[in-house]
């Protein structure tokens, strides 16, 4: 596996190796072990997937402290574009954010840290899109930004007249509105 860094400190994107013959492929998706000598420490207590179609925005969400969470995700089938904006306090890329394509032909995986909001968009037919969580949901910590805030001015690479969106992800408030809870 070969770990990358980003420009955001704590962001990982990582590229498992991937074992292909006739009979299809084979990846380790998760080795404690080989993670935590990669760095990431995270100890996973909670798996999620979701289905959506083209078009699908989700996020951008964040569980306030003490429940925040790291998570590693990746897609499995289809492909999306993921994105995670960094909201701690002190540090130097404090409102920046870093988008990853993840798809089931690339197999990459994206580690978000604690103190990060995240979404992602569909940019396939339909896309599978799992992730581990290294704290349990909290559903009254729960938190977002506005994912069209022109501020973050985020490239969903989806046309707004195409996104579908839920209720809720279209009330979030505007980044600069935002009193951060993560140092």
């Amino acid at each position: 596996m070969e770990v990358l860094d980003t420009p955001i400190e704590g962001l990982k994107v990582i590229i498992p190796q991937v074992f292909k013959d006739q009979r299809g492929y084979f990846v380790e998706t998760y080795n404690e072990k080989r993670y935590s000598e990669a760095g990431i420490d995270a100890r996973f207590v909670q798996d999620n997937q979701s289905c959506s179609s083209y078009g699908v925005v989700r996020g951008l969400h964040f569980q306030r402290p003490p429940y925040s969470q790291a998570k590693l995700v990746c897609c499995t089938q289809g492909k999306v574009l993921d994105v995670a904006v960094d909201l701690r306090r002190s540090s130097k890329t404090y409102g920046q954010w870093f988008a990853v394509e993840l798809s089931g032909e690339n197999h990459r995986q994206f580690f978000i840290p604690r103190g990060f909001a995240h979404g992602f968009s569909v940019l396939s037919e339909t896309a599978t899109f799992t992730y581990k969580c290294d704290n349990l949901y909290h559903p009254e910590s729960e938190g977002g930004l506005l994912l069209s805030d022109p501020d973050l001015n985020i490239d969903w690479r989806v046309p707004q007249e195409k996104r579908i969106l839920s209720e809720k992800d279209t009330h979030h408030p505007l980044f600069r509105d935002f009193v951060s809870e993560f140092k």
